[in-house]
């Protein structure tokens, strides 16, 4: 029992250190990356504008730490070569606009 807690205060507490970083984001520089960088292969994958992969039913992102953690793959799988700035803007801008984790 005593494991179980420790894991649930540790996942509160990278959620709590993701919404803090998120507080210091800037959400405007954080859509323009996503406008140039996201909505084409989106788009491609998803029609439209590209914004079902965040509505979709059955999103695998579930948390702030899980969305940060997606855009750095997204980051270096395309090898964008966004600074840790850039992708903590972008999944910032994300979470305002579809995601709405707490803060």
């Amino acid at each position: 029992m005593k494991k179980v807690a420790f894991l649930f205060a540790s996942l509160l507490s990278l959620n709590a250190f993701a919404n803090a970083l998120f507080a210091k984001a800037d959400v405007k520089a954080g859509k323009a990356l996503v406008d140039k960088n996201c909505i084409s292969c989106h788009a491609s994958s998803y029609g439209g504008d590209g914004s079902g992969i965040y509505t979709r039913e059955y999103n695998k992102v579930k948390t702030s730490k899980g969305l940060v953690a997606q855009v750095r793959t997204c980051n270096t799988n395309l090898g964008l070569s966004w600074f840790e700035e850039d992708e903590l803007n972008v999944a910032a801008y994300l979470n305002q606009t579809y995601y709405k984790f707490d803060h």
